[in-house]
C-alpha cells in the first residue's frame, strides 16, 4: 500500500548544513581525513561551571516538566541580560524558552502567519527560514543583496518588495548574518524600522550571533530603535553559539504578550516545554560572568582573520571580511564558469571537494547564493591551514 506524504512533506528540502556535517561525520567514521567547515557550532567544549550547574540539577532531581514558557528564574535571567545587552524591558509573560533558537523562530511565524501571508527574506539567508515559512504555507519573498550593500538590505530595496506585494506580514532580518557575517549598524535599522512601523510588518529579529563581533564594532537590536519598533518586533536569541552550547538546545523569544502567549499554546501541543537540566543550565550561563566566552570570541576573530586573508590569496576567489558570526563566504563563481569538470553549481563544487580533496564546505545555493560557498571557521586553526589548502588544491584540480 501506498502512503501519500502531505505537500508539506514532500516540498521540504533537507538542510544543507546538517547534510553536509552528517557526511562528513560518516567519512571521518570510516577513518577517511575530512577537514568538516560545515557545521556551524564552536569547537570549544561547554564551559565546565555550566555543565556542573547541570549536573547539579539532575542530582538535586529537577527532571519533571516546566511551564511551556520556561522556568520563571530563567525568564527573569533572559529579562536581565536583555535590559543590560540590549536595552531592551520585557516582562515575565513577554518571553518564551523553546528548544533552540529555530524552533523559537517557528513557533512565532506559526503565531503570526496565515496561509499565504509573506515574509520577507533577505538573501543570502539561513537555510531555514524559507523552509520553515513554506511549512506554514506562507510564501517567502526574497530580496536579494550583494557586496555593493555587505550583503545587507536598505530601506528603499524593502519598501519596494513590500509595496508590490499583496499580503506582507513578516520581515526576519538576522545580524549578525549567517551566512556572511554582515552587521546592521544602528543607522540602517532604523531606516529599516520607519520602513516596518510605515506598513505595520513584523520583525522577526535573530540576533543569535550577537556576542560574535569583530573589530570593536557594536550589536544593535532594532528593538531598542523605539517603543513603537519593539511593540512590532520579536527579538530571537539563545545559548548556542555564545556559550559553546549547541546541543542543549535551547533558545528564547522576547516580544509582545499576545505573540508570545501564541507561540507557547503552540508550544505546549509539540514539544511541550524545553529540557528542565538545560534550562538549569541556561541560567547559570546568563547569571554568572565569565571571561570564557570573550576568550572564544577573539579566537574566532583571529581564525576570520587569517581564512579570509589566505581565500583572498586564491586567484579568482573574492570573500569579504565577516563582520560578526563565524563564517566565511566566499564568491567561488570563476570557478562554475571555468571549468573542464562539468561542474555547474555550487553543490556540484562541494561535492567534489568533498569526495576528492576531503574538505567540506556548505554550498552557497542552500542560503540562495548559488555563486558562494560557506565556510565555518568554528574548528581549529590547524584545521583551518590545512582546509584552505586543499580549498586552493580543488579549486586548481578543475580549471
Amino acid at each position: 500500500m501506498t502512503i501519500v506524504l502531505s505537500h508539506r512533506a514532500k516540498a521540504l528540502k533537507p538542510s544543507p548544513t546538517m547534510t553536509i556535517s552528517a557526511l562528513a561525520t560518516k567519512m571521518k567514521a570510516e577513518g577517511i581525513d575530512v577537514i568538516n567547515f560545515g557545521v556551524g557550532e564552536p569547537d570549544f567544549n561547554t564551559p565546565e561551571y555550566i555543565r556542573l550547574a547541570a549536573k547539579t540539577a539532575i542530582d538535586e532531581n529537577f527532571t519533571r516538566y516546566t511551564s511551556a514558557l520556561g522556568i520563571p528564574e530563567l525568564r527573569k535571567a533572559i529579562a536581565n541580560k536583555l535590559l543590560a545587552d540590549n536595552q531592551l524591558s520585557y516582562k515575565p509573560n513577554e518571553i518564551i524558552v523553546s528548544p533552540g533558537a529555530k524552533a523559537a523562530i517557528i513557533n512565532v511565524l506559526m503565531a503570526v502567519c496565515d496561509p499565504r501571508d509573506e515574509v520577507l527574506i533577505p538573501t543570502p539567508y539561513w537555510v531555514s527560514y524559507t523552509s520553515q515559512v513554506e511549512m506554514l504555507d506562507a510564501i517567502p519573498v526574497l530580496m536579494p543583496t550583494d557586496v555593493s550593500t555587505d550583503f545587507k538590505i536598505i530601506a528603499d530595496q524593502l519598501e519596494q518588495a513590500i509595496r508590490e506585494l499583496p499580503n506582507p506580514k513578516v520581515l526576519i532580518l538576522n545580524s549578525p548574518s549567517n551566512p556572511t557575517g554582515a552587521v546592521y549598524s544602528r543607522t540602517e535599522l532604523e531606516q529599516i524600522a520607519a520602513v516596518c512601523l510605515k506598513h505595520r510588518i513584523v520583525i522577526i529579529s535573530d540576533e543569535i550571533y550577537e556576542k560574535l563581533i569583530y573589530d570593536g564594532d557594536v550589536h544593535h537590536s532594532i528593538a531598542a530603535i523605539s517603543d513603537e519598533v519593539k511593540a512590532l518586533t520579536v527579538v530571537i536569541n539563545g545559548i548556542s553559539k555564545a556559550y559553546a552550547m549547541t546541543g542543549w538546545r535551547l533558545g528564547y523569544a522576547a516580544g509582545p504578550a499576545e505573540i508570545i502567549a501564541s507561540a507557547a499554546r503552540i508550544q505546549e501541543h509539540t514539544t511541550s516545554c524545553v529540557n528542565s537540566i538545560a534550562q538549569k543550565a541556561a541560567l547559570c550561563a546568563l547569571t554568572i560572568q565569565s571571561d570564557e566566552m570573550e576568550m572564544m570570541r577573539k579566537e574566532f576573530g583571529k581564525r576570520r582573520n587569517y581564512l579570509v586573508g589566505e581565500l583572498n590569496k586564491i586567484e579568482q576567489i573574492h570573500c569579504t571580511l565577516p563582520g560578526g558570526a563565524f563564517y566565511a563566504f566566499p564568491n567561488v563563481s570563476y570557478y562554475l564558469e571555468n571549468n573542464r569538470k562539468n561542474i555547474h553549481n555550487s553543490i556540484e563544487l562541494c561535492q567534489f571537494l568533498l569526495q576528492e580533496f576531503k574538505i567540506a564546505l556548505v554550498p552557497g545555493s542552500g542560503f540562495g547564493a548559488d555563486n558562494y560557498v560557506r565556510f565555518s571557521y568554528a574548528t581549529s586553526m590547524k584545521n583551518i591551514v590545512e582546509g584552505v589548502h586543499r580549498f586552493s588544491d580543488g579549486l586548481k584540480a578543475i580549471l
